[in-house]
C-alpha cells in the first residue's frame, strides 16, 4: 500500500481517504479539491473520473482491505472472550417487559455453550477437568433455576426460594 500511496498526489490521497470515510465521491471531491468555481454537475463528473483512475481505485481497494483485516477478531481474541464468558466476567444487556437492564451476567446457558466451544478447541481427557465442567454445568443450572423461580415468585419469594434451593442442594449432596 505504501508504494501506491506514494504515487498519489496529495489531493488524490485526500480524495481517496475522504471517499473511504463517507462513501460519497462528490463530497470527497469537494473536500480534497478547490470547487469554488465549479458547478455541481462538474464536481460530480470530476469526482467520478477521479474515482475511476486506476491508481486511486487501487489505493482505495488496498486501504479498505487493510481496514477490514484490522476489524476481524483473531482466533486468540475469540478464545479469550470465550474464556471470560465461562469465568463469568462478561456481562450483557437484558430486555424484559420491565425495561432494559445493563451489566447482567451472561446466562448460565451461554456460559455452558462457551465452555463447550472452548473444549472443542482444547479437548481434555483429564478426569479432574471433566468433573470441573460437570460442576460448572450443575452450578449454572442451579443459577438458572434460581433465577426462573425468583422471577415467578417476585421479591416476596426470596426466603421461599432460599429454602427450596437449600433443600435441593442437600438432596444432591446426598447422592
Amino acid at each position: 500500500m505504501s508504494d501506491i500511496g506514494e504515487k498519489l498526489t496529495t489531493k488524490q490521497r485526500k480524495f481517496a481517504d475522504e471517499y473511504i470515510k463517507s462513501g460519497n465521491a462528490t463530497q470527497a471531491y469537494k473536500l480534497a479539491y478547490s470547487t469554488k468555481n465549479m458547478s455541481p454537475t462538474s464536481i460530480n463528473s470530476e469526482a467520478t473520473k477521479t474515482l475511476r483512475k486506476p491508481i486511486v481505485k487501487t489505493y482505495i481497494d488496498s486501504r479498505l482491505k487493510e481496514l477490514s483485516n484490522s476489524k476481524i477478531l483473531s482466533a486468540q481474541e475469540v478464545l479469550e472472550y470465550l474464556s471470560r464468558v465461562v469465568a463469568g466476567k462478561e456481562t450483557e444487556y437484558v430486555a424484559t417487559s420491565k425495561g432494559v437492564f445493563p451489566d447482567v451476567p451472561v446466562s448460565a446457558k451461554d456460559r455452558i455453550s462457551a465452555a463447550k466451544e472452548l473444549l472443542k478447541r482444547y479437548p481434555t481427557t483429564d478426569p479432574m477437568e471433566k468433573q470441573k465442567l460437570k460442576k460448572l454445568t450443575a452450578d449454572a443450572r442451579i443459577s438458572e433455576a434460581r433465577a426462573n423461580v425468583a422471577e415467578r415468585l417476585g421479591s416476596e419469594g426470596d426466603d421461599k426460594l432460599d429454602e427450596l434451593m437449600d433443600k435441593l442442594i442437600k438432596e444432591s449432596d446426598k447422592k
